[in-house]
């Protein structure tokens, strides 16, 4: 679970609307939603989003709704880890649910600027912001949170677990 991509910072308490908008939870096809990824902080926010980037986000990312549809808006926007200084709880939950991977890095999220490139090694614990060579080390994944993100999430963990049980 390596990850290299340009930094997208936003602040913090970005809640589950301003992530994916109500007016389009008509869908949960990710790639319909991440056209829309953070249309309700800024209407023009993908269009600056490359398949592959990361998010950094302040505190208490993702409060609001419990809206399931906010992680799949990320993922569907090429956004595949969000490293933040805290997440929502039922954000944190979903995110891991939909396959989104989510670090959290406390008051370290201030190394990471906007526009920075990022590599991130979730399996470690490890992030390097290689515009400024500063690192940050958190607690690595336990292994049944990555086993679930490997899936795609828990429904697929869920059904592969079914299967071989079968």
């Amino acid at each position: 679970m390596h990850y290299t991509g340009k930094a997208h910072r936003v602040g913090d308490h970005i809640d589950t609307d301003a992530i994916i908008p109500a007016r389009y939870l008509v869908s949960t096809d990710p790639n319909e939603l991440g056209q829309y990824c953070m249309a309700g902080m800024s209407p023009d926010w993908i269009s600056r989003v490359t398949s592959g980037d990361i998010l950094v986000a302040g505190a208490n990312f993702g409060c609001g709704s419990s809206r399931e549809h906010a992680p799949l808006a990320l993922l569907g926007a090429g956004i595949p880890l969000v490293i933040a200084r805290s997440f929502a709880r039922i954000f944190y939950r979903n995110g891991f649910n939909m396959g989104l991977v989510l670090m959290e890095v406390g008051d370290r999220a201030d190394i990471l600027r906007d526009g920075d490139r990022i590599q991130a090694d979730a399996e470690e614990g490890i992030i390097r912001n290689l515009t400024t060579e500063q690192e940050i080390r958190v607690r690595p994944l336990p292994d049944f949170m990555r086993r679930i993100l490997e899936s795609g999430g828990l429904v697929p963990y869920v059904r592969k677990r079914l299967e071989s049980a079968a």
